[in-house]
């Protein structure tokens, strides 16, 4: 299998705000940004392994500002790193302003499995890191993974390589 680039699994899709989206602050639900993300976040996934996905975990969110009613939120979904036939999808979230710039909200982790006809795990290719950033997303993703596998017992800390270099 091919590797892919980062850039072909890039993955954006812009919302406003609406009435029903907001709860009685007039701020985006969490739970409606979550949906919006693991829509952008699995097409993501999809165009790196050009297979059906699922989503098997939201690792990370984090709120760290408040959208409003009215607002414009754009999400950016890439594929930090391929496994077996497991992805990480780093999002990152932001609020279009009235000058025209952005301001980053939000940002979140998935992780999605690509299955075939039968809804059974399948290879994914190999992603290929070619920015600073996912150079560094890339690196990051195997020791968010081990640690994950740690904490679920499928791994034994002291076969977590990335994690023990890491605290020494």
């Amino acid at each position: 299998m091919n590797p892919r680039r980062a850039t072909e699994t890039f993955a954006q899709t812009s919302k406003i705000v609406l009435p029903n989206d907001t709860n009685v602050l007039a701020n985006l639900m969490g739970g409606q940004l979550l949906n919006w993300m693991d829509i952008t976040a699995g097409i993501s996934a999809q165009r790196h392994s050009r297979r059906v996905v699922v989503t098997a975990s939201v690792n990370n969110v984090s709120f760290n500002h408040p959208i409003k009613l009215g607002d414009v939120v754009t999400i950016e979904a890439k594929v930090s790193r391929a496994f077996t036939s497991s992805m990480e999808v780093y999002l990152d979230v932001y609020v279009d302003l009235s000058n025209g710039t952005k301001k980053k909200s939000n940002e979140a982790i998935y992780t999605f499995v690509a299955v075939d006809q039968n809804g059974s795990p399948i290879e994914v290719p190999e992603l290929l890191a070619e920015t600073e950033l996912e150079k560094e997303r890339y690196a990051g993703a195997l020791r968010r993974r081990q640690l994950s596998l740690i904490l679920a017992g499928k791994m034994k800390p002291e076969a977590a390589t990335e994690l023990k270099a890491l605290f020494g």
